[in-house]
């Protein structure tokens, strides 16, 4: 038998000691065997159970559903819809960016109907809150 040192016979004994420790972690959690990816959304998230909702390809693949025409049409006149298709933002984040774009930016204000279709469109699709 090799003379082992004073340090690595003490290595030896940790890891003897802690080895069968290591295996009952190693089998509680054991990715091979596991039937459901860890890393995997939880299935209670809104954004996964949400109905899926099909992009129109007329209306530059914004979601279909009431408001997607008339939030083509006033947010397409300064900026393509990809902007608005990458966005995940809060309510209240959606109300300051309106109120920004007509005053700093010079965006066309419609009416008040309009607003509100357009506002709750993005709201309903590209909201972090939903």
């Amino acid at each position: 038998m090799k003379n082992i040192s004073g340090l690595s016979r003490l290595a030896l004994c940790a890891g003897l000691a802690f080895g069968s420790t290591a295996s009952i972690a190693q089998e509680a959690y054991d990715p091979m065997r596991k039937t459901v990816n860890p890393l995997a959304p939880a299935t209670a998230n809104p954004m996964v159970d949400a109905p899926v909702v099909e992009p129109d390809p007329e209306l530059g693949n914004l979601p279909a559903g009431p408001g997607a025409e008339d939030t083509f049409y006033q947010c397409t006149a300064c900026h393509s819809t990809a902007i608005i298709r990458q966005q995940s933002l809060t309510d209240a984040r959606w109300d300051y960016l309106w109120d920004w774009m007509i005053e700093d930016q010079n965006m066309f204000e419609p009416d008040d109907e309009t607003k509100d279709i357009v506002l709750t469109y993005l709201k309903t699709h590209f909201s972090s809150e939903r």
